[in-house]
């Protein structure tokens, strides 16, 4: 789920942000390119927690930009297979329902729900259990599994259940006796 990793990147910066701040300039420049973006092999980069090491810069003949390669640590979220996350319901059809986990879009499709829950048609779609007493919806809070994972260059994709034990909507701290 996250981790804690030593990645390296090169900084295209301009002659402009060169001088007394440098190194400060570096650093925002990094921050600004690299948080929240997401990696196919690493994960998302959820965000950077030191700076290791600033090498030395190399002139881009003609342009007088000039490339830094910089060693730094960040905090990446990388969703597995078998992992059990609690995701908000975005998006309710009849195929089945979106939900996020920070950045992560999962599709729990309308055979990974469990039996018991119908979809209801209206202005507010839904799937709820026959009796009535547990409703999926937009903004719901859910508990559930991803069950698999496909990883382009920019984006990760879930597909995830919540047909297992224990997974489903999570109750309010409220209605828990």
């Amino acid at each position: 789920m996250f981790f804690h990793m030593v990645l390296e990147r090169n900084l295209l910066l301009h002659p402009r942000y060169f001088g007394p701040h440098l190194r400060e300039n570096l650093v925002m420049k990094l921050m600004k390119d690299v948080e929240g973006t997401c990696s196919g092999r690493h994960g998302f980069v959820v965000a950077i927690t030191a700076v290791d090491g600033i090498g030395k810069g190399e002139i881009r003949e003609g342009t007088g930009f000039v490339t830094f390669p910089v060693t730094y640590q960040c905090v990446l979220f990388r969703p597995f297979k078998g992992e059990v996350l609690e995701a908000v319901v975005t998006m309710v059809n009849k195929m089945g329902f979106f939900a996020e986990a920070g950045p992560v879009q999962i599709f729990v499709s309308s055979h990974l729900i469990p039996d018991d829950m119908d979809f209801q048609t209206g202005d507010m779609p839904n799937y709820t259990t026959s009796d009535g007493s547990v409703k999926i919806q937009s903004d719901s809070e859910v508990r559930l599994k991803i069950i698999g994972t496909r990883v382009d260059a920019t984006e990760i994709f879930c597909i995830g259940t919540i047909k297992d034990g224990f997974l489903g909507v999570i109750n309010d701290s409220d209605d828990v006796v």
